[in-house]
């Protein structure tokens, strides 16, 4: 399913090539491909909430929403087991029930679902997100107030900006007492055009380079951006234009 970083790296060198418009190094190429990866990933999730909102096609493989759908399952990972913080340096701090999400999983993008098991319970339980600022009301209130058929969990980050959540009730650190899962989307590996030099030239060496983790229909698309980024660090105006020209193009014929 990768697209392929030479076959990406090759058509961008042409365009520009062809266009007469300079050359892009290797150092440059990888930090525009990730910054296009990112960036067409992103914006998967905002054309769901897009799709969502119009009529669908009864044509499974020419449903916007299905396709995307589909880039995104690339990336979701399904009920992981999380460990549970119990202890901490700080006394004055209390970290029951913690689970550090960075620490855990480094390539965590988005949240999805949580779940845990409490040992008295009978099965798992969807944690529900509640806000920070609502936490005081919940717990006040009898009728809110967490318990193990009804957790909730809050989300913040650590002093040094890692990200975590907090479970009520506490489940135990203990995995064989409770267990969490989570479910989520990572995010996208940094491609990399990888390369050996010979006679002062770099040549590809796909031993040390990264693919492209992105659907194969992204393959155009990486192609325009990554020009378009081009056109903009060798000042020229001209093969930024190019790039966004071919790009409307293909965004026209998705949408349309």
């Amino acid at each position: 399913m990768a697209i392929s970083v030479d076959t990406v790296y090759q058509k961008v060198l042409a365009f520009a090539n062809k266009e007469q418009r300079g050359y892009i190094t290797p150092q440059e190429f990888n930090l525009f491909a990730d910054q296009a990866q990112m960036e067409i990933f992103e914006q998967y999730f905002y054309d769901i909430n897009q799709f969502r909102r119009t009529p669908g096609n009864i044509h499974e493989y020419a449903d916007m929403l299905t396709n995307l759908e589909e880039k995104i399952s690339i990336f979701e990972r399904y009920d992981r087991s999380i460990s549970v913080q119990s202890t901490t340096s700080n006394p004055n701090f209390d970290s029951w029930g913690d689970i550090i999400l960075t620490d855990q999983f480094s390539d965590l993008y988005r949240l999805g679902m949580v779940r845990v098991r409490y040992q008295t319970e009978p099965k798992y339980r969807q944690v529900e997100e509640i806000k920070l600022s609502e936490l005081m009301t919940y717990n006040n209130a009898p009728l809110t107030k967490s318990n193990k058929k009804r957790p909730y969990y809050i989300r913040y980050a650590t002093l040094s900006g890692k990200d975590r959540i907090k479970i009520y009730p506490y489940p135990s650190s203990d995995e064989t007492i409770d267990k969490v899962r989570i479910s989520y989307t990572r995010k996208p590996m940094k491609p990399s055009w990888g390369y050996v030099v010979v006679n002062d030239k770099p040549l590809y060496n796909s031993s040390n380079s990264t693919n492209f983790e992105l659907h194969p229909a992204e393959e155009s698309e990486l192609v325009y951006r990554i020009l378009a980024f081009t056109g903009i660090a060798i000042e020229k105006p001209g093969l930024t234009q190019v790039a966004a020209g071919l790009e409307a193009g293909k965004m026209q014929q998705e949408k349309q």
